[in-house]
């Protein structure tokens, strides 16, 4: 451990050589095939250009040795070579480094380090061309009027397409790098007069303290880290592959946080009713924005309680009034009806799983085998009521509309309590598994931010303004619990100057 830190403090060689030698012992050039080196004279100097394959725009680094190289065709001092060779390095982004370590970091990083002989700094030039995809519409927001480009695995284009959305000079990319062997490009994206600057603060704070090798799974080690979760099933933060989702929460005063080679951005800090809302319901008219909600709102309750509820019925049928009695089974089974449910609630989450791995080709097919085959087949044998089959369904629709896919999945585990509650403490289960969800959901805080808000504690104004899709000229303040320096969406004269 001691070598490796004073490996850190190593400046740049003027010999060349030495400088070799170095990249060669710490990230082993020569063994692995994408690490290299090309050298060549310029004035009288050696040149070294260090580089990996596949990070690096090939035609930009043939460029940049051409522009080099053909100062040799010149009659320049070769006393005046580190200056003239600076000037020659046509590139939107070129820095120095002092230091071995730096220059490793950035080449792994996929850019390029230029070191001249005699001089004790090296060039670091952006040439990255990661490969990646083209934006395009994420599967799980999909709209059906909007923008159609959505985030994708490359950080850069990534803060571009929200830079292109927030032309604003008070828009602010913090880049930093997290993980000891990763090394993986974190960016914390504000805008600086409006984010709450205690709430950017913690954010980076609770990033450089990550302690951590690599992040293998991206933006959701970070998550972890932040608001250290634990087994709590319920999402703190809120993920986004749209670009026009993400701009508008940093309007609000949002802080989001960009992880490289990750297709979704976070968005903290956030309540449960950041959840439940899409991009759909701001692309209509208000009123049917309002709907839209209304019948969104209506499928999670169904997600969550519509199972409970008729097993309910089901074994307390005298609370049923007289003109609803047929509600429940008409025929009598072996099976008791709480473990049919929870059979086909496993049942469905197979199927789930099963089509996540099944290849797209394939997925019609598994489809037909599970509704024709499964499901009708398991009614004819009697493993299955049909009562059952419907109430699962509808509710698994429920969750189908829920717009936050970690939301429906927590959802899915507090109905599966709830159905437990009721089938041993039948209505005191329900009464008490709906009370202890609100009191459990109540004590949550996501980055110091109540996760009921504005429900508990409770804000009027705000509470109306989730269930009425206001109209944007409408909406003239910002949510106040993000703590907003600037609360008034419509600037004042001045700012519009």
């Amino acid at each position: 451990m001691q070598n490796k830190k004073d490996e850190k403090k190593v400046r740049v060689f003027s010999n060349p050589s030495e400088n070799e030698a170095f990249f060669k012992r710490r990230v082993g050039m020569g063994e692995s095939f994408d690490l290299g080196v090309h050298k060549f004279t310029v004035l009288g100097h050696e040149i070294q250009l260090y580089y990996v394959n596949g990070l690096c725009d090939t035609l930009t680094i043939i460029h940049l040795m051409r522009e080099l190289i053909n100062l040799n065709d010149k009659d320049h001092d070769p006393d005046e070579a580190e200056r003239i060779i600076e000037n020659r390095l046509l590139n939107q982004q070129v820095s120095k480094v002092k230091t071995l370590d730096e220059s490793v970091d950035q080449v792994l990083s996929g850019l390029v380090a230029v070191i001249v002989e005699g001089t004790e700094f090296a060039f670091i030039i952006d040439v990255r061309s990661y490969p990646g995809r083209s934006p395009e519409e994420p599967d799980t927001e999909k709209v059906v009027r909007g923008a159609r480009d959505g985030f994708v695995e490359n950080i850069v284009v990534n803060t571009s397409l929200i830079r292109r959305r927030i032309r604003d000079e008070r828009l602010r990319y913090k880049m930093l790098k997290v993980g000891e062997r990763s090394k993986a490009d974190v960016c914390v994206c504000y805008i600086e007069d409006i984010s709450d600057p205690d709430l950017v603060q913690i954010i980076m704070k609770e990033i450089k303290n990550i302690k951590i090798d690599g992040l293998s799974m991206g933006d959701k080690t970070i998550e972890e880290f932040i608001v250290n979760q634990g087994y709590n099933p319920y999402p703190m933060v809120r993920y986004t592959e749209r670009a026009d989702v993400a701009a508008a929460h940093l309007l609000e005063g949002h802080v989001i946080v960009i992880v490289d080679t990750s297709p979704s951005v976070i968005i903290t800090p956030t309540t449960i009713f950041h959840h439940v809302q899409h991009a759909e319901e701001y692309r209509q008219t208000p009123a049917v924005g309002t709907f839209l909600r209304w019948i969104r709102f209506l499928g999670i309750l169904a997600s969550t309680l519509l199972l409970p509820l008729w097993l309910l019925f089901v074994l307390e049928p005298g609370l049923l009034p007289e003109n609803l009695k047929f509600i429940g089974p008409n025929e009598e089974t072996n099976i008791p009806v709480i473990f049919q449910i929870f059979l086909a609630e496993f049942g469905i989450e197979f199927l789930r799983m099963a089509s996540i791995h099944t290849p797209t080709s394939l997925s019609t097919a598994m489809g037909l085998i599970a509704a024709v085959l499964i499901g009708q087949i398991a009614i004819d044998v009697g493993l299955f009521l049909p009562e059952v089959i419907l109430y699962a369904s509808l509710a698994t629709i429920g969750t189908y509309t829920t717009p936050s896919y970690e939301l429906s999945l927590a959802n899915k585990i507090a109905r599966l309590v709830i159905l437990a509650m009721v089938a041993i403490f039948r209505i005191n289960g329900l009464i008490i598994g709906i009370t202890a969800a609100i009191i459990i959901l109540a004590s949550f805080k996501s980055l110091q931010t109540p996760y009921l808000w504005p429900l508990i504690p409770f804000n009027g104004k705000a509470l109306w303004q989730i269930f009425i899709r206001t109209s944007v000229p409408g909406a003239k303040i910002r949510p106040s619990i993000v703590h907003p320096q600037n609360r008034t969406r419509q600037p004042t004269d001045s700012e519009s100057n």
